[in-house]
């Protein structure tokens, strides 16, 4: 696919990736290394916690849904890196079996005031299940490099 740089972008546009299922196993390796507690580790434990199951971290469900957009291949050109996430929500739990596809739009993308190679890109994602089910949102603000003269 081709790159978009910031000029490409405009409020309203709209991006939806291919799907990618969570494993039990994927779930547990997450959390082991990254947030282990006991209803991400076991599912045992995790059947009298208040979700009833196994879930996935919050933090796997986010860089899932961020990595499936970057695979993409949208950005693979411009992308300058982040200054940071706004409103992160996890919403529903995320569960073994379960797969997720990410739904982007952009918000606003605006050239620099002082560096006019480049800009800002808020982008709204939202992370949705194979039951239309959105599990998690937020806003990623990206520095992107402006379409090459």
């Amino acid at each position: 696919m081709d790159t978009r740089y910031l000029d490409d972008l405009t409020p309203g546009q709209r991006f939806t990736t291919p799907g990618l299922t969570l494993t039990e196993a994927e779930i547990i390796d997450f959390a082991w290394r990254y947030d282990p507690q006991a209803f991400h580790l076991d599912a045992n434990a995790a059947a009298d916690s208040p979700y009833g199951g196994l879930i996935a971290s919050g933090f796997q469900s986010l860089a899932i849904c961020f990595r499936l957009f970057i695979q993409s291949g949208l950005l693979a050109d411009s992308s300058m890196g982040s200054p940071g996430i706004d409103e992160l929500r996890w919403l529903a739990p995320v569960r073994p079996g379960d797969t997720l596809h990410s739904e982007i739009e952009v918000l606003e993308a605006r050239p620099s005031n002082s560096k006019p190679d480049r800009g800002i890109a808020r982008l709204k994602y939202h992370a949705v299940n194979q039951r239309g089910e959105v599990v998690l949102s937020f806003i990623v603000i990206h520095l992107l490099k402006r379409r090459p003269a």
